[in-house]
């Protein structure tokens, strides 16, 4: 009895220590980022005063620039993110996972302190700033989005790459040839569900490797876009390249509001389209009989199909809503960002996207604050070569995969994807 005793205790012993070890990285993760940033500001000083315009100076609610001096603003800011950090790790030591709330103001506080010695004797127009971020976070919003619903319905979607790509494509085409960029968004769905629904009969009918069909599909994507590209859009550029773009809707009165307003208000209509398919999504999986399917199929297939739920047709129809939801995000390349196609414009962003999944832990609103993180080091790229900072262009370029890395690498071990994800269904 003794013995038994004390094997229970040991195990749980080494449960409690499990527990730990897993919610220290985040906060080793915090820990790390403060002294890499502290040791940029000491091996790096800045002096002077950094400005930050928080609206564009015309409009009727605009407000004065801030200015505050660099230097000093800087060691602040390596403190509270210095005790932030401590907090993070008292909270894993007491077997308490680091609130969202604590590491969200952590990435607010290390962004901007980083903002204040980046912009020491410039500019840094905040506005603008974000709504680049937005803009060029919209891919990876709905390319995440499609993962989400993919790997809910326990189908790795690693083909959001090439869901984008034709997504892509197809707005251009469809777009150019009939003048309506509404024609080219509905283009894009379809090319996305066209990808998906090869993915889906290979995945769940057929059995293959999931992650190797998406890699497989990605190459052939490039492969065949990049072929009709050269042959049927270069030759006829005039006729089958020059889509019809979105124009920017704006909203009276809330677009002047400082900061956001033109954030989140004067967009165009794929901007406002992700905006009502997040909180569409966000609520559909956990509020509707929909969602609870679509979960049921992705965590315990046994038990769904056991309560006359059909797995394999559920995971084929989302998976296919799936791709039509990444193809919209596939239209942004063509409708809005760029006035026509290109050879791989896509550039890897569906891989990043798939990253944003992960990072989201398979939560719509958590991907798509992933997807807007990317977004925002992307955007922070072009700003910095603008205020011509001290660090090297390459590492610039870097910044968004880096970004990737650190946050798959640091929050990823703490989280379990659906259960039944990448496992093929089988009836008995």
């Amino acid at each position: 009895m003794t013995s038994l005793v004390q094997s229970e205790a040991a195990d749980g012993t080494v449960q409690l220590a499990t527990v730990r070890e897993r919610h220290l990285k985040a906060p080793i993760v915090l820990a790390a980022a403060t002294v890499l940033l502290a040791l940029l500001f000491l091996l790096v000083p800045r002096s002077g005063t950094s400005k930050f315009r928080l609206n564009d100076p015309s409009s009727p609610f605009a407000l004065p620039d801030v200015a505050l001096p660099t230097g000093p603003t800087s060691w602040v800011v390596i403190v509270i993110l210095a005790v932030l950090s401590v907090l993070a790790f008292l909270r894993a030591w007491s077997y308490r996972k680091p609130s969202i709330w604590l590491v969200i103001a952590f990435s607010v506080i290390a962004v901007f302190g980083f903002l204040v010695w980046a912009g020491a004797g410039g500019l840094v127009p905040v506005s603008s700033l974000l709504f680049g971020a937005v803009s060029l976070s919209v891919p990876l919003v709905f390319g995440a989005l499609g993962g989400v619903i993919g790997e809910r319905a326990g189908v790795v979607n690693v083909a959001i790459e090439g869901q984008l790509l034709l997504g892509a494509f197809s707005a251009a085409l469809l777009s150019s040839i009939t003048g309506s960029p509404f024609i080219g968004l509905l283009g894009a769905m379809l090319g996305g569900v066209l990808v998906a629904a090869v993915l889906a009969a290979f995945a769940i009918k057929y059995l293959v490797e999931q992650v190797i069909v998406g890699v497989v599909l990605n190459v052939l994507v490039s492969g065949l876009t990049g072929f009709l590209y050269g042959a049927l859009l270069a030759p006829n550029e005039a006729a089958l390249n020059t889509p019809v773009r979105f124009s920017r809707i704006e909203i009276p009165l809330l677009s002047d509001i400082p900061i956001i307003g033109p954030v989140l208000f004067n967009q165009t209509f794929i901007v406002y389209l992700m905006f009502i398919t997040v909180a569409v999504v966000a609520w559909g999986l956990y509020r509707t009989k929909w969602g609870l399917r679509l979960r049921a199929v992705g965590e315990h297939p046994q038990a769904a199909d056991t309560v006359g739920i059909k797995v394999n047709a559920t995971r084929f129809w989302n998976v296919l809503l799936a791709g039509a939801i990444a193809g919209i995000g596939g239209a942004y390349f063509t409708l809005v960002s760029v006035p026509q196609f290109g050879k791989d414009m896509t550039a890897g962003l569906g891989f990043i996207a798939l990253a944003a999944v992960i990072f989201g832990r398979w939560d719509p609103i958590r991907a798509t604050l992933a997807a807007l993180l990317f977004g925002f080091a992307t955007n922070l790229q072009n700003l910095l070569s603008i205020l011509k900072t001290p660090i090297p262009g390459e590492f610039m370029l870097m910044l968004p995969y880096v970004v990737t890395l650190l946050a798959v690498a640091g929050f990823a071990g703490q989280i379990r994807g659906p259960a039944a994800s990448g496992k093929p269904y089988i009836k008995s």
